[in-house]
């Protein structure tokens, strides 16, 4: 069921995580984990057997508090960096009722009102489909989606609560009938791209070739669906 658009407001409206609550979450998890470092240590000796017995074994020879204060800064310094890292990867969304902005990593990308036809969430990510029913954008998001749905319907785009293809998609299997020439092979290598694990670059580059070739892939657990958007020639 799709959010009836909301009277058009002016100018530009911003969203985007706010960066102090990403990079303090972070460093608090850090430090909470380098605090319970040292009594994770001396668990492990206290058992009859221990994996990584000798780090344990040298962790637990430095006297307290110089451990547990050590190890704390470590995790706090720890945390500051995947704080900074998650702001790096996170996504904020600029709304006009002419253009709508994504920005995530070091790219933005910029969208026509004729060329957004419908937004809508797949579990943790936006999705932008084109009037052609390819995906144009696909992002994961940390915002608030009521937000962020409120906010586009605000501005005039519409907001959808499950991608209205949902029911044209199938599950990939190697060697499928009924795809492009060269999808299979793509799909076919971002699947071990994927299971490689810190692929997720691989794995975006593939998604776009497949886009060429009028191939749409939504991802759930470790399993690939598929649609084919007919008429769409790769280029």
């Amino acid at each position: 069921m799709r959010k009836s658009p909301e009277p058009r407001t002016a100018g530009a409206t911003e969203l985007a995580e706010p960066a102090w609550a990403v990079v303090l979450f972070c460093v608090a998890c850090g430090a909470v984990a380098g605090a319970l470092l040292p009594l994770l240590a001396r668990l492990l000796l206290a058992l009859p057997w221990a994996p990584l017995e000798g780090p344990a074994e040298l962790l637990t020879s430095v006297p307290e508090p110089a451990l547990t204060l050590g190890t704390t800064t470590v995790g706090v310094l720890g945390g500051l960096l995947l704080g900074f890292t998650a702001l790096h990867e996170s996504l904020s969304v600029r709304v006009c009722d002419t253009h709508v902005t994504l920005a995530v990593r070091d790219g933005v990308q910029e969208f026509t009102r004729e060329e957004a036809s419908v937004f809508f969430r797949d579990g943790k990510q936006l999705v932008l489909l084109g009037p052609d029913g390819l995906e144009r954008a696909r992002e994961r998001s940390g915002l608030n989606w009521s937000r962020l749905a409120g906010t586009l319907t605000a501005h005039g785009y519409t907001w959808a609560e499950q991608d209205p293809h949902h029911a044209e998609f199938r599950r990939w299997v190697p060697g499928a009938p009924g795809l492009p020439t060269g999808a299979d092979a793509l799909l076919r290598a971002r699947a071990q791209a994927r299971e490689d694990g810190g692929g997720a670059g691989e794995a975006r580059e593939l998604r776009g070739e497949l886009l060429r070739l009028g191939v749409v892939v939504r991802d759930e657990d470790k399993r690939q669906y598929v649609r084919v958007v007919r008429g769409v020639t790769g280029g």
